[in-house]
This record gives structure tokens, sequence and C-alpha cells, in this order.
């Protein structure tokens, strides 16, 4: 781990103007993530703003009959919470579906969004990765790409988002509230917020450079039944082959989104209309894009009968 400076932030837009005025800063919260890339060399922050202080830690009812989830919002206690178990099933399952619960206790909801990939080609620092190091190559693309995605990448990159939170907040149409340097607010709905790799995979979200996550805000309660199905290698702590999150109401109508299949949670509202008619229905649409490689054809496939099961799931209840 290369020698770095440190400090605690008082206030967000205090934050904010720290990691915006010094080239090379970072936020600091649970450092899940973070610290892990720092002792690899893949992250090399040389300054850290430890936000910890701020007080973002509380889950309160909004005006709208949402709620707002502070960004420091430990995982545990988002998905334990009583509002969220019973509102917003599909948040809660699918936070305990990731991580072990050491990591829960300590990873945050802003930190979960803003996770990095767990590509193996990014973790390796002997292998080109346009992720890592920009304009170096992408490895995967002629490498083992199992784990890696099926829709949305680019000759650039193939890496897949590796969360299961922001699937369902995907779903749930939520909001990602932020502060900048200057003080100034601003809300990005969840659809806007991860990016695609396009040219520029290096870059993951949307945040300008020193914009702070401060809450996430739920929309009102959906209702319906809520399901979360992640198909992963082993029962616990791994990463999605093929993860669904959905609502389906009482009509057989619904919203489903997808991960580990692109490098953001993938949904297209418009694929949803086909939900009545089955799972078949709905994917063809929401992959008609989809440029699997000969390591992950099988996600396709794969992902109709998880949804498949999902809808016979939320049918059912």
């Amino acid at each position: 781990m290369r020698l770095f400076t440190y400090e605690r932030a008082k206030t967000p837009a205090e934050a904010a103007r720290a990691v915006a005025g010094q080239p090379g800063a970072k936020f600091l919260a649970g450092g899940t993530n973070l610290i892990d890339l720092m002792k690899l060399e893949i992250e090399t922050p040389t300054h850290l703003v430890d936000v910890q202080d701020l007080k973002l830690d509380r889950i309160e009812q909004t005006g709208e009959g949402g709620l707002k989830i502070g960004a420091l919002v430990s995982n545990t206690a988002l998905a334990s919470d009583a509002r969220v178990r019973r509102d917003y099933g599909v948040l809660a399952r699918a936070i305990v579906a990731g991580a072990s619960g050491q990591l829960r206790n300590k990873a945050t909801t802003a930190g979960n969004l803003l996770q990095r990939t767990r590509c193996p080609y990014f973790y390796d620092t002997n292998m080109p990765c346009n992720k890592r190091k920009p304009g170096s190559g992408c490895a995967a693309i002629a490498g083992y790409s199992r784990q890696l995605a099926v829709i949305g990448a680019s000759d650039q990159c193939i890496a897949t988002h590796p969360g299961d939170m922001a699937v369902a907040l995907r779903v749930l149409d939520a909001t990602v509230e932020t502060v900048n340097a200057a003080g100034e607010p601003r809300a990005i709905p969840i659809a806007d917020f991860h990016r695609l790799p396009g040219a520029t995979p290096h870059i993951d979200t949307n945040l300008a450079p020193g914009e702070l996550i401060t809450a996430v805000t739920l929309p009102r309660p959906l209702g319906g039944r809520h399901v979360y199905e992640k198909v992963r290698d082993r029962a616990s702590y791994a990463f999605a082959l093929v993860s669904v999150a959905a609502v389906i109401q009482w009509d057989g109508t619904g919203r489903v989104a997808f991960g580990g299949v692109a490098h953001k949670p993938w949904r297209i509202e418009a694929a949803e209309a086909a939900m009545p008619q089955g799972a078949a229905a709905v994917t063809t649409s929401l992959f008609a894009d989809a440029k699997p490689t000969h390591d992950n054809a099988f996600k396709v496939p794969l992902a109709t009968r998880t949804l498949a099961a999902v809808i016979a799931e939320g049918n059912a209840a």
C-alpha cells in the first residue's frame, strides 16, 4: 500500500470540497472495497477523506411516502429495517444475498453502489485492463469470460457490476442524492447513475469529481410480490452469474431487473410489458442485443429460466 494523507470531514460539502480540490483524493466510509483495492495497488489514492462522522446513517420517512436512506446506513441495518422488509422486500432480499454478515455490518449504502467490478483481469495487475489502466487493453475479451457481461459491453471492457443491492434499487426506481463541492444538491435517477463501459470503462458512474452521495431515496411502495433470485457457483459469498430482482403484481404485470449480465443493473422498461406472456417473451426483448462469448453464452437461457422461476414464485403468493 502506498503512502497517503488522511482527514475526517465534518460536513458533506467539506468532504466534497476536499476530494474535488485534491487530485487523487478518495472518500472513505466502510472501506470494504477501497482498502482491498489499495492493498493490491489497483487504487492508489494520495489522500483519503473519511466521511464516517457526517451523520448520514439514518433511514427516514419522506413526505411522499417513501424512504430516505442515508449514505452511511450499513447493509445490515438497511436489510433488517422493518419498513424495508415490509414495503421493499426485494431490497432486503438482495442485500442479504450479497457478501457475508461481517462485510454487511461494515459496508455502507453509498459504498455498495460504488463498488468496483470483480472481473479477475481487473484484479490481476499483471494483465492489461482498460478499467484499471485506460488504454492498456482488455485481457478478458480474449480470455476466460464465464462471469462477465453478455450485453451492454464494448470492445474496451466486458466487466460486470458485481452488486446485488443496485439491481433491487433499479427495479424500485430509486434516486441517488448527492452534494458537490459548492454544497449544491443533485438527484440522480438510479437508471442514470451507473454507466456502460463504452470507450471509458474506467469511469463507473455519472458522478462529477468530488461529488458525494448523501442518500438514496425510495419512492412510495409498489406493493405486489417482491422476489430476488441469485444464481451463483456456491451458496454464499459468491457473485451472481445471473440475478433477478422483480416486483410482480396480482394481474401478472410487474418490473424486472437483472444483475451479473452487464456493466450496470440491466433493466429495459419496454420489455416488462411482456411479463404476463411469460419469461421467454421478456428476455427475448431484454436480451435482443446480447453478444455473449463462448464461455458465457449460457447466461442468456439461464436468465430466462431464472425469471421463469421468479414469476412462478410471484404468482404463487
